[in-house]
């Protein structure tokens, strides 16, 4: 019926661990959703959000989880007495959820239409024929596109964006009463994530579901909810519809967040900058192989002919959808892949030198990823990370190296005491900075940043922002910054490449780029990321 209560939470409070050393993870949180509403949990990392949308499906880990307190009505079923058999048969038929990272969330060894048709067997009893119409009808719904012919796809074969819409037909698979998305955009680019949106929206207002929303951004929050939870500390702190909410905010954390997106704009270059880092043509050609011999039978352009140019103390985005070159594009300047065309760094050609000659150049030329987790290794302290690069180029002494990882950890704002501990106990923010530490304390001279901010919390990337543009004055840098964060870009950035399909569309000063974009691509960029406002008001629409 519509608008009945799917989902009702009465003073849920979660625990970890036991007395004395217990952890408050959640305190006395109350909430309820409606039959085709969407409310929206919105707080930084470590404030109960992910805890709360786990409890309500009982996927927390017991015993190392408790509740103390609380009371949790699904569809009529108390949750938190309910037994075992009776949990299993509600997740996946009254509740499902779809998490933040498909990738990791997919079993990379087996087939797509493998694991949707394990859920339909499970659930409905389908099999063989019938189960395959099923999935084709899934697939179908959630908009993959060539469906058929991407039953027998593993998972790594698939783009983020699809990737996500697999992970939503198994959702989907039992058109469950209720749908949690915990950060389902965050990774995908701006326009893929705004094709999510609508289909997340549309597909709740199809099937009359109820949806929980997790997510950090606030610009999502006013695009699909209904209404909003803001957290903080395990606690809500402050609830209504999401209009009033963002007219009137009321306590001073929500203000925080609305107020903490990245601002301000880079620092002009220095008169007379050097470049260090150009190119003209670049191209980077995939070969496409194929038959019992591998015949070369075509080419994947995945970048072609791109030319740029990076002044100490000077930042060049990089901008465009997955699959558009980017990424591929700081690796070839970097000479991690090969390339075609010429590439000079500091005055000096480098496509074409040998690996072993390139040695003492790659301390002057550095890396920071886009997820701060998989890039460090588990089994290494902070100090360890961030003077690997020091041992491997022979830096000075062991006393020398500890003295540079101290300097550069104090320089990206972390306690050098902590340079003892490992990256798991550390937020996404603090592991993001050791990533940047462990590319400073080599002094380089040449930056890519590839996506650093994307998997970070609106205030922490604020903070990033404001970190790099720092650390680039003091030093000189020269960045390539490579996001689909126009938001974050325009706050860094000094000059923005448009790619599409390995090739340039657009090039020319960010803001010239962002307040009048002139190609279509561009426009669509814009409108998928500032809103469609934005952009007719930007180029006189």
């Amino acid at each position: 019926m519509a608008g009945e209560t799917v989902l009702e939470v009465n003073d849920l409070s979660v625990t970890f661990g036991r007395p004395p050393r217990a952890v408050e993870a959640v305190r006395g949180v109350s909430f309820s959703i409606r039959r085709g509403e969407t409310l929206a949990l919105v707080g930084e990392s470590g404030s109960g959000k992910s805890v709360s949308a786990l409890s309500v499906a009982r996927l927390l880990p017991y015993p190392l989880a408790r509740h103390p307190s609380g009371s949790i009505r699904l569809a009529g079923t108390e949750m938190m007495t309910a037994p075992d058999a009776t949990l299993r048969k509600m997740r996946g038929e009254t509740v499902a959820m779809i998490f933040q990272e498909p990738m990791t969330s997919l079993n990379p060894l087996h087939s797509i239409e493998k694991q949707i048709g394990e859920i339909l067997a499970v659930h409905k009893g389908l099999t063989g024929q019938a189960a395959r119409a099923r999935i084709l009808e899934l697939l179908s719904l959630v908009g993959l596109s060539e469906a058929a012919d991407r039953l027998g796809a593993l998972p790594h074969e698939l783009s983020g964006g699809q990737r996500q819409r697999v992970m939503i037909a198994m959702a989907l698979a039992n058109e469950p009463d209720l749908l949690i998305a915990d950060e389902p955009t965050t990774a995908l680019d701006v326009t893929i994530q705004a094709q999510i949106l609508d289909l997340l929206a549309d597909l709740r207002d199809r099937f009359g579901m109820a949806m929980l929303f997790i997510t950090h951004d606030l610009s999502i929050v006013r695009r699909i909810a209904d209404r909003v939870c803001v957290m903080k500390d395990g606690e809500i702190v402050e609830t209504g519809p999401v209009a009033d909410l963002f007219a009137r905010p009321e306590h001073p954390y929500t203000r925080a967040l609305m107020a903490a997106e990245p601002k301000g704009a880079p620092r002009p270059p220095p008169q007379g900058a050097a470049t260090v880092m150009e190119t003209a043509g670049l191209k980077v050609h995939f070969p496409i192989k194929k038959g019992v011999i591998r015949r070369t039978v075509g080419h994947v352009k995945a970048v072609d002919g791109v030319t740029l140019s990076v002044k100490e103390g000077h930042t060049v985005g990089v901008v465009g959808e997955s699959g558009s070159g980017k990424t591929t594009l700081g690796l070839a300047l970097l000479r991690l892949i090969s390339s075609d065309g010429p590439v000079t760094f500091e005055g000096g050609r480098i496509d074409g030198v040998k690996s072993g000659a390139l040695r003492p150049l790659r301390r002057r030329m550095q890396i920071v990823f886009q997820d701060p987790f998989g890039s460090l290794s588990p089994r290494l302290s902070i100090g360890q990370i961030v003077g690997e690069g020091l041992e491997v180029h022979r830096v000075g002494d062991k006393a020398t190296r500890e003295a540079v990882v101290i300097e550069a950890l104090r320089e990206v704002g972390l306690d050098p005491d902590t340079r003892h501990r490992y990256p798991h106990e550390f937020s996404g923010g603090q592991r993001q900075r050791v990533a940047i530490a462990r590319a400073l304390a080599l002094k380089p001279r040449f930056l890519v940043l590839d996506e650093p901010t994307s998997a970070l919390d609106v205030s922490v990337q604020a903070q990033i922002v404001d970190l790099l543009r720092d650390i680039q004055d003091r030093h000189r840098l020269g960045y390539l910054f490579i996001s689909h964060d126009l938001r974050v870009v325009r706050a860094l950035a000094d000059d923005i490449l448009v790619m599409k399909d390995g090739v340039v569309v657009e090039a020319g000063p960010a803001a010239e780029i962002l307040d009048a974009p002139r190609e279509d691509y561009t426009k669509a960029l814009m409108a998928a990321a500032l809103g469609e406002g934005v952009v007719r008001a930007s180029i006189g629409a």
